[in-house]
């Protein structure tokens, strides 16, 4: 399949730049894939559309503070690091803007708000696009929650406020980031639409809830550049699930309930972790990519958001829903102005 059999006309206006005033206050388009129709409805009513029994699986990973501006001591130029993965106390693997300027021995210096110097750096190696930048310092999670910068992603285009700390995070995100000490460098953005409140009206209604852990990485935001999507190569992203999770999930598939995941990444996890009947406990890793054509294994609905163009998240859901349905819908969806992206409005496919 050809990468633009997947684009569609979006208006800058439609792209939601900032959450909406309360968590959960969000549009909800619903599609019927036997019925091939599509509803507008609100999140809210999210508890009547569910049949009682299913299992909703969220992917509880949090989103770590992962960008920094740092200060290049040669040039005294703001420069932007995403920090993906730390390799040792003080060394991050990283993106960098300008990449192959940014060459081993390259310097730079990090400041808080208030101007004081936090810690120096220099990268100390190359690793494909990515750069090794090392600190003179420690820099750990608890370092990143006070000078780091909550990670919106690029189409926002604003930096990000005190207010994205919590609303750029689900409320059932878990502070441990488990064996690996990972995080996810962006956020499960189909899980902003959860209050406690919600949840609870679910749980009232019958419907059963589940965690797993997928820290989003690269594999779910990076761009297809081939032309001919099978080509895409995706990046490893780390998952785990407990043995509650998996009992829950394996006994739902043998008494016949429904498991919804909530989020693509959710259904990567299960997906690849479904071996034989049942779904695999532990840690592992997927560089699963799910595009029209693939037979799920597990899923049987999915609530998640308006994706970006050509993105593998948009084939993700045309493999689920068929993409002559999913590409009708964004047309739709840009017809009565839904809002976009990561702070956008939710769609549900059954």
């Amino acid at each position: 399949m050809k990468r633009g059999d997947f684009f569609f006309e979006l208006p800058e206006r439609l792209i939601a730049r900032y959450p909406p005033a309360q968590r959960g206050q969000d549009r909800l388009m619903v599609l019927d894939r036997s019925k091939g129709s599509l509803a507008h409805c609100m999140v809210g009513r999210l508890p009547e559309l569910l049949e009682p029994g299913s299992v909703l699986v969220f992917n509880n990973s949090r989103v770590r503070k992962a960008r920094l501006y740092g200060i290049s001591r040669s040039s005294g130029a703001k420069t932007q690091f995403l920090l993906v993965k730390r390799l040792d106390p003080q060394t991050w693997k990283v993106m960098v803007q300008r990449a192959k300027r940014r060459r081993p021995g390259s310097a730079y210096e990090f400041f808080d708000a208030q101007g004081r110097l936090t810690a120096e750096a220099e990268i100390t190696g190359c690793d494909g696009d990515f750069r090794l930048l090392r600190f003179d310092r420690v820099v750990d999670d608890g370092w990143l929650e006070t000078y780091g910068h909550i990670p919106l992603p690029p189409y926002i285009k604003r930096e990000d406020t005190p207010a994205d700390s919590e609303r750029y995070q689900t409320v059932y995100s878990k502070s441990d980031s488990g064996k690996t000490g990972n995080k996810s460098i962006a956020a499960p953005t189909a899980g902003l639409h959860f209050t406690e409140e919600l949840l609870g009206r679910l749980r009232g209604r019958g419907l059963e809830t589940a965690f797993i852990t997928l820290h989003v990485g690269l594999g779910t935001f990076l761009p297809v550049r081939a032309d001919t999507i099978e080509d895409h190569l995706m990046h490893e992203e780390e998952f785990s699930i407990g043995e509650e999770t998996a009992s829950l999930i394996d006994r739902a598939r043998v008494e016949g309930r429904k498991i919804i995941a909530v989020g693509t990444t959710s259904v990567r996890t299960l997906e690849s972790a479904w071996e034989n009947g049942f779904l695999r406990r532990g840690e592992g890793s997927t560089s699963i990519f799910i595009y029209p054509g693939y037979t799920f294994k597990v899923v049987d609905a999915l609530f998640t958001n308006f994706h970006t163009p050509e993105s593998t998240l948009l084939m993700l859901v045309s493999a689920f829903a068929g993409r002559e349905l999913i590409m009708e819908s964004y047309r739709e969806a840009v017809l009565q102005e839904y809002r976009f992206y990561s702070y956008g409005d939710a769609m549900l496919i059954l």
